[in-house]
């Protein structure tokens, strides 16, 4: 580890106010900063882009008013609270209400429990009190490619047909091209799908547009792919859970040369984190720094990680950067 950046340092800050959270003293964590280590990166004003957190049909870490809790305590500007079954909106509008003083926003994944590609459960999310439902995810976890390359069986939410995209998901690229606060996520779909998606959500007037995990084992894009997203006006978004762990699916030098190719400007940083099943597991805003720290470590500037940690992941949500 370089010790310009002590990641040690703010992993052992994170995880002693995650104890004092955790046991009931909020409203003393809330008066108090923890100590910021002496380095160039640091999450202040950072925001990501996909949490996983609890309440959640699936084992998650963290509660999201736990996470969002010592986000907040870490400098964090705002989260993106993430669910493969149901809408988060109602979710971030709680815990906008617990954690004031960080920004919480909602998504839906277009999967079989809200009808797949079902307009009508977008438009509800957008109804929801707050307005804080912001993300619309194509279907992952039962998209055709997913099971495919997981060679799964059972119904899946198909988004194209003989090389183009399925009537239903024309329609829902217009509603959101109508609603500009609204941003586009491309899910788990195959290459040849993100970018008949993207490139469709570019031309219908679609102004915030992501590529979900656009490295990892899913999109996988190669890098003039990745260049065609982004000249259709995309963000690339890059999760840490794809490159953590003993198994990864890229590397992180892998990530680094991606990014420099297709240009800092054009990506976004996000933890995907929450699963408990890749041990030791960081916490979200740990999980961010270490990112951050391991771009930085590949030759990836301070400039450059927190124009993906911050700028542009503001820039994707419609926000003031």
């Amino acid at each position: 580890m370089n010790p310009r950046f002590p990641g040690n340092f703010i992993r052992q800050s994170i995880w002693v106010w995650t104890a004092l959270l955790l046991v009931g003293t909020h409203a003393h964590a809330q008066t108090q900063s923890p100590p910021q280590p002496p380095t160039e990166l640091n999450l202040k004003g950072a925001i990501d882009f996909r949490v996983h957190s609890g309440p959640d049909s699936d084992p998650r870490t963290a509660d999201a008013d736990d996470v969002a809790r010592i986000a907040h305590q870490m400098g964090m500007r705002a989260l993106v609270l993430d669910n493969h079954y149901e809408s988060t909106a109602a979710l971030a509008y709680m815990v906008r209400k617990e954690v004031p003083g960080i920004e919480i926003f909602g998504s839906i994944a277009l999967n079989l429990p809200v009808g797949g590609v079902n307009l009508e459960a977008v438009k509800r999310m957008t109804m929801m009190k707050g307005g804080w439902g912001r993300v619309v995810f194509l279907p992952d976890f039962d998209s055709e490619n997913f099971r495919r390359t997981l060679h799964q069986t059972g119904p899946t939410v198909p988004i194209s047909a003989d090389g183009h995209l399925l009537p239903g998901v024309l329609e829902l690229i217009d509603f959101i091209a109508q609603h500009h606060d609204l941003v586009l996520e491309t899910g788990d779909n195959s290459p040849e799908e993100v970018l008949l998606a993207v490139h469709e959500a570019h031309q219908r007037g679609v102004t915030h547009i992501v590529v979900k995990n656009a490295m990892g084992m899913f999109t996988h894009l190669t890098v003039p792919q990745m260049q065609q997203a982004a000249r259709d006006g995309a963000y690339l978004e890059f999760a840490y859970n794809a490159v953590y762990g003993d198994r990864p699916q890229r590397t992180m030098a892998e990530y680094a040369d991606g990014m420099r190719q297709v240009g800092p400007k054009f990506c976004i940083l996000s933890t995907d984190f929450g699963s408990p099943h890749k041990a030791p597991v960081p916490l979200h805003p740990e999980a961010l720094f270490e990112f951050m720290e391991a771009l930085h470590m590949e030759g990836i500037s301070v400039d450059d990680v927190n124009l993906m940690a911050k700028t542009n992941p503001a820039r994707a949500l419609g926000l003031d950067p």
